[in-house]
């Protein structure tokens, strides 16, 4: 699933010709690009889609809907546990017991 979720700016810069922002998202930091919104400042709240800024977002609104998620274990289904998909990332072990050889 692909939410929209709210999230604070923490800093803006350009970055080849491209207005960004770092974003946070109740604790998941993640780079956001603000071509659709080019006058959001540091502190105000936005929602994000796909990494795009979309609507700019009242600090309450903002709050409430990531508790909400949160709550709601979307949060983890949208950015997952980056340590638990590194962790994944490998190949499957096999922990069925080796086969004792026969004589």
């Amino acid at each position: 699933m692909c939410l929209a979720v709210p999230g604070r700016v923490i800093e803006i810069e350009e970055r080849d010709g491209t207005r960004m922002a770092t974003v946070d998202f109740g604790g998941v930091v993640k780079d956001v690009c603000l071509e659709y919104l080019p006058d959001l400042t540091v502190g105000e709240y936005a929602i994000v889609h796909v990494g795009f800024a979309l609507q700019r977002l009242d600090e309450e609104s903002a709050r409430r809907t990531l508790a909400l998620f949160e709550e709601l274990g979307l949060l983890q289904e949208e950015f997952g546990d980056p340590w638990e998909a590194a962790a994944g990332a490998g190949h499957p072990v096999d922990s069925t017991p080796a086969k004792e050889a026969r004589s």
